[in-house]
């Protein structure tokens, strides 16, 4: 691998492999047998396996030695097997990886418990872990993995064994019961700092719970200045007809999978009872929340030595749309002025934005007439998603270039990473810029499992950021491989952020990242608190880069609980959900969702270049409305239809 096990982490996130245990038994090893023995017995099988979760998109494997330390394989009568175990361990995993994954040796407890062991059955936990990490860390591995302990006092000894050893990374995990604390009563916070100051350089939790409960168990743990891993099982086991039966589909353990890496966690992967689906699943989720599967770099080298051809200066922001002069004029002369200097807010000086989304089917007649309100109403720009929700609907360029020659105004087109490979992302953006649409939104997209479709492939070649930086390698006249597009783009770019973010410091860093690949401007997602879009703003300021506060009315009481309790990232105030209680539901509360959303604007007004709305249901009349204490923006007519 180019880059050593620690930083990887540290670009991450990564995706660790899943059980391997539970995998044997299923394929014919019993229980009562020592699954570390098949390095040995069955290094076929072995090898199998850890090639099911290379394909499946591990970026780690993990060595079939958890229990090959010589207390455990006394068990079984291998102890004098120890050396040939963990060495052909490393070797059946090296074998498989060969370059495109890193390989960690496992280490497992010993089966005593140093609290109630005397001082020679201490030593000899310490000495079983200390000739386990030697050969390990001889045969080449990676890093270590210390797994499932549930005492502190063991893993104790083990990180001091390694430590001992060599200086390799080390990821320490403890198991955790149903009430969040380990067998002894550490919690996840007393976890995290004590196994940190040991040495160790990554701390999770895996086994013995699902996803549900290793959630709550991480959530307490991250933001303690150590990366995070999780390593849920498949759920609780059951047995059916004497087999161990762990009841979390893949699908589900996806959808956790996407909430580790939303909350913050480094690394994720699986324990007992998951397999190759279910590693799949968080893979697919770790290219959607980290930098896809492609790498696109700067300037079209795409990673290659090889020459290339010579970029083209871009052609100046202000000029490469009329959306671009206008927000870029609003942004020098308005929010970054003096007070003193500023014009007054009205529609010349402030942006506005109104998503209209294509339809399921053929007709857009419905849409178009929307879209020529809004414009009739003074919106600068439309714009339309690509895939919302992950459901099917029109192309949105082909709505777009509808769109945009019925109401003879410019729109933005989202660009999303789901639905389309490297080959297939370019030739889209290329037609897009052909059809005159020039204004894009760059967003990563919904994974599949949220729409009508949740067996469809989710792509994921490129993040928002990769194709962020294809866009503008295409702006500077080049391909990602370096080869000319005989001419050059001139697209300009919105990015999107999410204010209330659960790991906000990830979600900043990213949006460094996402201007330093050539983000233009940003499109926020609704905020219904006041402090929180100040701090966004406050946060920002550095990365000078104009910015649409985004709006979405709230309907009802409902509508704002629904939000505030499902929609990750979009918490309502109870002041707030307080007043849509009263306002109860019809039309009344959606007059007083048109009264928050304009508190919102007029609190924020001088310090965004504009907004961007996003009309609940169908209702796009209630953009203008919002608009209305705006000079310059007219109310929608009465017979708006």
């Amino acid at each position: 691998m180019d880059v050593s096990l620690l930083e990887a982490i540290e670009n991450g996130p990564l995706v660790l492999d899943g059980a391997m245990g539970t995998q044997l038994y299923e394929r014919g090893i019993y229980i009562n047998k020592s699954f570390d023995d098949a390095n040995l017995s069955s290094a076929d099988l072995v090898e199998s396996i850890h090639e099911e979760y290379l394909e499946a998109g591990a970026d780690i494997l993990t060595t079939n030695t958890f229990g090959s330390n010589r207390i455990k394989l006394e068990g079984h009568g291998l102890e004098d097997k120890v050396e040939a175990i963990n060495r052909e361990g490393v070797k059946i995993a090296r074998r498989v990886a060969d370059g495109s994954a890193y390989v960690v040796g496992s280490i497992g407890p010993s089966g005593l418990t140093p609290s109630v062991s005397g001082e020679d059955e201490v030593r000899a936990i310490e000495e079983a872990f200390r000739e386990q990490a030697e050969i390990l860390i001889e045969e080449g591995v990676d890093g270590i993995i210390l797994e499932t302990f549930r005492q502190i006092d063991e893993i104790e000894l083990a990180l001091k064994a390694v430590r001992e050893v060599g200086e390799v990374p080390i990821i320490a995990q403890m198991a955790f019961d149903s009430d969040c604390e380990t067998a002894d009563g550490s919690s996840p916070k007393h976890v995290v700092d004590t196994l940190s100051e040991w040495g160790a350089d990554v701390v999770g939790a895996n086994c013995m719970e699902g996803p549900s409960i290793i959630y709550d168990v991480v959530e307490e743990m991250l933001g303690r200045g150590v990366p995070i891993s999780a390593q849920p099982n498949a759920g609780y086991p059951r047995k059916v007809e004497d087999r161990l039966v762990y009841m979390a589909t893949p699908e589900y353990f996806g959808v956790y999978g996407r909430r580790f890496l939303k909350l913050g966690c480094d690394l994720v992967g699986g324990c007992c009872g998951t397999g190759p689906e279910h590693i799949k699943q968080l893979a697919g989720a770790a290219r959607m929340m980290g930098g896809g599967r492609v790498r696109v770099e700067a300037n079209g080298t795409n990673g290659q030595d090889e020459e290339h051809e010579e970029a083209k200066e871009p052609v100046p922001v202000d000029e490469r749309s009329g959306l671009a002069e206008k927000i870029m004029r609003v942004w020098r002369d308005r929010v970054t002025a003096a007070p003193a200097g500023r014009p007054e807010v009205t529609q010349e000086t402030f942006v506005t934005s109104v998503e209209v989304n294509p339809p399921t089917g053929l007709d857009p007649s419905k849409q178009l007439r929307k879209a020529q309100m809004l414009v009739d109403g003074g919106v600068d720009v439309l714009n339309t998603s690509d895939g919302p929700r992950a459901k099917a609907a029109m192309n949105n360029v082909a709505f777009g270039k509808r769109m945009s020659e019925a109401v003879d105004n410019e729109v933005i087109i989202h660009v999303c990473g789901r639905d389309r490979n490297l080959l297939g992302q370019q030739s889209h953006l290329l037609g897009a810029h052909a059809l005159d649409l020039h204004n894009l939104c760059v967003i990563t997209g919904d994974p599949p499992k949220v729409g009508d479709y949740p067996h469809a492939t989710a792509v994921f070649d490129l993040d928002s950021i990769g194709i962020l930086r294809m866009v503008e390698n295409l702006n500077s006249g080049i391909d990602p491989a370096g080869k000319s597009i005989d001419g050059q783009t001139h697209f300009f770019c919105a990015t999107g952020a999410e204010p209330a973010a659960q790991d906000y410091d990830r979600e900043i860093r990213r949006l460094e990242e996402k201007k330093e690949a050539g983000a233009n401007f940003v499109m926020t997602q609704p905020v219904y608190d006041p402090e929180v879009l100040e701090r966004f703003l406050d946060d920002t300021e550095h990365l000078e880069m104009p910015i649409l506060v985004g709006l979405l009315p709230l309907a009802s009481h409902r509508n704002a609980e629904f939000l505030h309790n499902e929609v990750p990232g979009m918490g309502v105030p109870d002041e707030i959900r307080d007043r849509m209680r009263e306002a109860g539901s019809g039309p009344e509360a959606r007059q007083e969702g048109v009264e928050i959303a304009q508190e919102t604007l007029m609190g924020i007004k001088d310090r965004v270049v504009g907004a961007y709305f996003m009309p609940p249901f169908g209702r796009y009349e209630a953009a203008l409305e919002i608009l209305d204490c705006i000079p310059g923006y007219g109310a929608p007519p009465s017979d708006a239809g």
